[in-house]
């Protein structure tokens, strides 16, 4: 006899509507974290191949310091992703489950994410020759504004859908939310002073930096099994 064919697009969750994924397709996040961190470890460590030692070894010193540029988009790069990682894993502190939704949405933003060295390498090159500086600038925050906003989708949806764990409260979880999505208009205010002065935009991404380090009110991890 053939094996019983279970019909998921049909199953009712307990409480829940037609068609909404049981309880059995909501997966735990190990996977998903894992996965994530291996991204994150990759794309991070990808960074320093942008920066091209010097060619001319009688002039070294002088070489070494032209590539201020590099050294600056790096750390910025570098720190960013850093905190991007170190939220991630506040976010999924509190996202107990993952459906197809928060898979799919997670992706998204790991893509992004990867997409973070080329925006490096297009700002430290503007920066060391002298030219598009604004465009540079504009384009770097706006990689990470849409990393923000991908970020924020995980989030929402994770929230709307109720996969939060049941010991986050409310307030907690508003406080979370607020946080990221102030995020959104952190960027594209560097984004906007970019284009008008490209070191300040820069100067705004940094200390974006610096405040997403900052531990959020209500972060505080879940019991693990």
């Amino acid at each position: 006899m053939g094996r019983p064919v279970r019909w998921l697009g049909m199953a009712r969750a307990p409480g829940g509507k037609a068609g909404a994924d049981p309880p059995s397709v909501h997966r735990d996040t190990g996977r998903l974290e894992a996965f994530s961190d291996g991204v994150f470890a990759i794309t991070i460590t990808l960074l320093v191949l942008e920066i091209r030692p010097p060619t001319n070894y009688e002039r070294l010193l002088h070489g070494l310091a032209a590539l201020w540029p590099s050294y600056l988009a790096y750390a910025v790069t570098f720190l960013f992703i850093g905190q991007v990682w170190a939220n991630h894993h506040v976010m999924f502190d509190h996202i107990r489950a993952a459906d197809r939704g928060v898979l799919l949405l997670n992706t998204v933003l790991l893509m992004v994410v990867a997409f973070l060295p080329f925006a490096t390498s297009v700002l430290a090159g503007a920066l060391r020759e002298g030219h598009g500086q604004r465009t540079a600038v504009v384009f770097y925050a706006i990689a990470f504004d849409v990393t923000a906003l991908t970020f924020n989708a995980v989030w929402q949806y994770a929230r709307r859908h109720r996969l939060l764990s049941e010991a986050l409260d409310p307030a907690g979880a508003t406080a979370i939310g607020r946080r990221f999505q102030l995020a959104l208009a952190w960027l594209a205010t560097g984004a906007l002073l970019g284009a008008v002065l490209p070191i300040l935009g820069v100067a705004v991404i940094a200390a974006f930096n610096a405040f997403y380090w900052i531990p959020i009110r209500g972060e505080s991890p879940r019991p693990r099994a």
